[in-house]
């Protein structure tokens, strides 16, 4: 028989978020709360005081539980900035949802995570944008354009990354959408920011770059499109990314993670170059290229219903496919010695070369992570190298564990029934990687999240995807 009361304390425990629990009157009934103490209130403080009395700042119009009570609908990913019961202003996003029995509504409850270091970053990030790129009167002073790519740092001379380069210059002129294609660790913000430099009549004009996987969409909403005084509780009246790209161009990483109401309000923008600040009644011209990206094929994207057909077809006038590492091998010697060059000149290294054995062995790995992971396996390489020639010895622990694991391959004398299929072999590796990460951080998915460098929902899906069981020591 499952001890329910022991599996709700283990998840209670793992949890990053709080939970609150309110009746009908929005009195307190349940509060779990995680090390982060956001509410700044002990359980024994908070049960029974109604939840104004707990956030003395909030209203009746601005609690969301007051709103979800009354309408009886929830409010997911809700983002809010107030002051706690210590009085300590604190940003939250938090869904709340009616509690319903017997078709009658009992309470509600709502989970909430702290987003304070964050949305204080992202106000800082767009101020300093601001500053940047502010405009004095009718003309433009820009002191930097954001970026620092150009297509000469682009490496490689294979026949796929001429093609790429060649079709990209083509287009750096220009303001037609792009949509560009390319697995994580491919490069994608590097080219884009190249094609930006490389345009006559943008490179003089901002260019911000937004991962659309990186917050919820109320957040996002208001970072792109901005804010009019009291749309919410503390919003004041900010430009958005949209505002501080005039001119230049807006690059929209990871498109397939925004939310389908925000991408239908994106479409919006690029069919009429008009937007709305979050809570505003005036609409603003903007004149931005917008240059959006994707890690998993488009097309795949529009069948699972998380990108726009209607957006994915005015994305897509331009289409550009960065090639994953695997498909253009003959580009990784040139890579291995610019990073060789890079890393000597910033950690002070005299490294003249690497073995032939190595330059094998790091030219057959199949580079789940691309040019991403080849960067970050030299500048390990690079950190504990005492001599001056990179052995095999020296190549960083996980290379290796794939070596072992049938993940390299011998081109030249491997046997075809001994070549595994490459989407089985990727699903491999990338399991593999998922399971560590949950045993490294004993179960906590939050903590497995930041390790992997990856959504916590990206990870939810893959553990699905995989059939991966949490192990959790209590």
């Amino acid at each position: 028989m499952v001890d329910y009361k022991f599996l709700l304390a283990s998840i209670l425990k793992q949890l990053d978020e709080g939970i609150l629990v309110v009746d009908t009157d929005a009195n307190v009934t349940f509060y779990n709360e995680p090390a982060t103490n956001i509410a700044g209130i002990t359980p024994e403080i908070a049960i029974g005081k109604n939840i104004l009395e707990i956030f003395p700042d909030l209203t009746p119009e601005t609690s969301t539980f007051y709103n979800v009570l009354k309408n009886k609908e929830p409010i997911i990913d809700y983002v809010q900035t107030y002051m706690n019961f210590q009085g300590k202003k604190v940003s939250t996003v938090t869904s709340t949802i009616p509690l319903m029995k017997k078709g009658e509504l009992v309470g509600a409850l709502e989970i909430y995570r702290d987003f304070t270091q964050v949305k204080e970053l992202s106000e800082k990030i767009s101020n300093l944008q601001s500053q940047l790129f502010k405009k004095n009167g009718t003309e433009k002073i820009y002191k930097g354009n954001g970026t620092v790519y150009t297509f000469e740092d682009i490496i490689g001379e294979s026949s796929g990354i001429k093609k790429l380069k060649e079709k990209a210059l083509k287009i750096a002129d220009s303001s037609s959408p792009v949509l560009v294609y390319g697995e994580t660790g491919t490069g994608k913000e590097l080219l884009v920011q190249a094609i930006h430099n490389a345009s006559r009549f943008r490179k003089n004009k901002p260019f911000i770059a937004q991962n659309c996987a990186a917050l919820p969409k109320s957040l996002l909403e208001s970072i792109l499109f901005g804010t009019a005084s009291g749309s919410f509780t503390g919003a004041k009246d900010k430009p958005g990314l949209f505002e501080l790209a005039d001119g230049g161009t807006l690059f929209l990483d990871e498109i397939n993670s925004m939310d389908i109401e925000l991408q239908g309000k994106l479409l919006r923008v690029l069919q009429d170059g008009i937007i709305r600040r979050v809570g505003g009644t005036n609409t603003i011209t903007v004149d931005v290229r917008i240059i959006a990206s994707t890690n998993e094929d488009p097309l795949k994207a529009v069948e699972k219903k998380i990108l726009r057909q209607d957006l994915y077809y005015r994305l897509n006038v331009i289409n550009l496919n960065i090639l994953p590492l695997r498909e253009r091998r003959e580009d990784i010697p040139m890579l291995i010695n610019f990073f060789i060059n890079m890393y000597n000149k910033k950690l002070n290294k005299k490294v003249k070369d690497i073995s032939a054995k190595t330059m094998e062995a790091l030219c057959s790995y199949i580079w789940p992570g691309n040019v991403r992971e080849l960067k970050y396996a030299l500048e390990s390489t690079m950190n504990f190298i005492e001599g001056d020639i990179i052995a095999l010895e020296d190549i960083p622990q996980h290379i290796f564990n794939g070596m072992k694991q049938g993940q390299t391959i011998r081109l030249e004398s491997a046997r075809p029934e001994d070549i595994p299929p490459l989407s089985e072999a990727l699903d491999r590796y990338e399991r593999e990687l998922i399971q560590k990460a949950i045993e490294n951080t004993n179960g906590n998915c939050a903590k497995a999240a930041r390790l992997l460098k990856i959504p916590r929902q990206t990870l939810h899906n893959k553990v699905k995807k995989y059939k991966i069981m949490w192990q959790t020591k209590i």
